[in-house]
């Protein structure tokens, strides 16, 4: 990795256990054939392993470092992915895979904007078919919290709305340069059957943020801003606090929030 800088302001660790990286390319198995983007290569210990499992023309990198780009165009075997330099967040997916099939993206995300990335990854649910990778472990284990448990949050209900989210494995802060101050956590989404969940999308997105944004408070108190004046509804749920709902509770409730706008 000699002519690469790690970049603090990049979220940069690189990963130096090649078993590990191993293990993060196998979480696409079941999907070669696909086109698969990899997030942030850096300098390539996950790229190596996915082209051992797919044709380089199946295979895409979208990495903002400059000199990890160059890196990769001098070291990588002939052919070549595809590489986009430039910020995944300011992209569409258009912009990486014209059309409207299906793909996979997988990554070593960069801690700073992993949320933003999966949130990127909710908007795009309709082709996205399979993500995974790894990234700081309070995070991956927030994503696949079930309800009921502390680590549930707005990205948990959101994604599981629409995947099947695992959590494979921890990875100690030793095995990258530079170490981080936490450990990580690898995790799989793979996209579940819904296509439609019966509410407006939007307004379910807006009353799970609205509850967790009031997260040590009872729905009864968090919900009232998105009911019209006056309502007092005596609904079950909302004497849970929203992490004790599940997917379809978070569901029902937004249904009977747009029954009472309506009436």
């Amino acid at each position: 990795m000699a002519g690469v800088r790690p970049k603090k302001a990049l979220g940069q660790h690189f990963l130096t256990d090649m078993s590990i990286a191993d293990r993060i390319a196998a979480t696409l198995d079941d999907y070669r054939g696909l086109p698969v983007l990899e997030i942030g290569p850096g300098t390539g210990v996950l790229t190596q392993f996915l082209l051992e499992r797919h044709a380089p023309a199946d295979l895409t990198l979208a990495e903002i470092d400059s000199e990890s780009v160059a890196w990769l165009k001098a070291h990588l075997p002939e052919p070549q992915p595809r590489i986009i330099e430039g910020d995944f967040l300011q992209m569409s997916d258009a912009d990486i895979f014209p059309g409207d099939g299906k793909f996979c993206i997988i990554g070593n995300y960069p801690y700073n904007i992993s949320s933003q990335i999966f949130f990127k990854v909710l908007d795009w649910r309709d082709r996205v078919v399979c993500c995974s990778g790894m990234l700081q472990r309070e995070v991956a284990q927030r994503l696949a919290a079930p309800p009921g448990t502390k680590d549930r949050g707005i990205l948990s209900v959101l994604l599981q709305a629409w995947y099947d989210v695992e959590y494979l494995f921890t990875v100690s802060e030793h095995v990258f340069n530079p170490p981080p101050k936490v450990k990580s956590g690898v995790i799989r989404m793979r996209r579940n059957g819904v296509t439609d969940l019966g509410v407006d999308a939007a307004l379910f997105r807006t009353v799970v943020k609205t509850t967790f944004g009031m997260r040590r408070k009872t729905l009864r108190n968090s919900v009232k801003s998105l009911l019209p004046p006056g309502a007092a509804p005596d609904w079950p749920e909302l004497n849970l606090r929203p992490e004790q709902l599940s997917v379809q509770q978070f569901i029902d409730l937004t249904k009977r929030i747009e029954q009472l706008r309506k009436s």
